[in-house]
């Protein structure tokens, strides 16, 4: 049963679906119409969005690919090798336009977006990390270790990453104020303790997992198991301010803020995370 619905996703991205979304010539996945935020940058207000990110996000090339990994590996264990060969060269195309287009030779980052209404996005956002934590092949060791000293010096906080850089003119300190003037920092500056998960990640898989670095990588989540007995007890907040000293805002209780650190530190650094029993005493 899930095979078919694979190769019907995988499908519907090459022959494209609502919002002008699909594969385009150079194998990246495009999307984007006026009026419309596609990806988990969603924010909107009336008419106006906040982080449109027409074009090809970094992070959906990511997923993209990862995602034609797995056709090609189903297809092959299901002996559909026309398939198999499809995902091979689909993901082979895709790969060497990532690696031609995505790399920001100025800045020493991947671009946010490429081919959008205004060009390539230069913006430093957290989206590159999952360019390292999702693929092998996307960049060099060079270009991840570069991408990570540029995350680590604008985005990097105790309680998570930052949606934008702090050097940024759009950048927001603080969520907080009105609907419209709190939905214009969610993605605009605002800590989003989840992205700890594919920092993390690609942080083991470019400096190598010794226990020197586990270390290092188990010492980002030190601000949050301080906030683990604040605010709401035993639970993780949505959000933070991007400005010292990280207020908590938003849900105060999010599943993904506990999801992906709990990830990281069991597939990344190796943490033991005790099993209950759901059995009656």
């Amino acid at each position: 049963v899930a095979w078919p619905a694979i190769k019907q996703i995988l499908d519907g991205y090459r022959e494209g679906t609502r919002y002008d979304i699909h594969m385009d010539i150079d194998g990246l996945i495009t999307g984007g119409t006026p009026g419309t935020q596609l990806t988990w940058m969603d924010a909107k207000v009336g008419d106006w969005v906040v982080t449109p990110r027409h074009g090809k996000p970094v992070e959906v090339q990511a997923l993209w690919m990862r995602a034609l990994d797995i056709g090609l590996r189903l297809a092959t264990q299901f002996l559909e090798p026309t398939y198999a060969k499809r995902c091979r060269q689909d993901r082979a195309r895709a790969l060497e336009s990532f690696r031609t287009r995505f790399w920001y030779e100025d800045g020493q980052y991947l671009y946010d977006t490429i081919d959008g209404p205004a060009g390539n996005d230069t913006s430093i956002r957290p989206n590159q990390m999952y360019a390292i934590s999702l693929c092998d092949d996307l960049v060099t060791r060079d270009q991840a270790v570069r991408v990570l000293q540029i995350v680590t010096e604008h985005l990097l906080t105790p309680v998570g990453l930052r949606t934008l850089s702090p050097r940024d003119a759009r950048y927001c300190p603080r969520y907080e104020g009105s609907p419209m003037e709190r939905d214009r920092a969610y993605h605009q500056g605002t800590v989003w303790p989840f992205l700890f998960g594919p920092f993390i990640t690609s942080w083991m898989k470019t400096f190598g997992s010794t226990p020197k670095n586990q270390k290092v990588a188990r010492s980002f989540l030190n601000g949050l198991e301080k906030h683990v007995q604040e605010a709401c007890i035993g639970q993780i907040s949505e959000i933070f301010d991007g400005d010292a000293p990280h207020h908590p805002r938003g849900c105060p209780a999010q599943a993904w803020s506990i999801a992906e650190p709990l990830r990281a530190m069991v597939e990344d650094l190796g943490v033991t995370i005790p099993r209950f029993s759901t059995a009656s005493t």
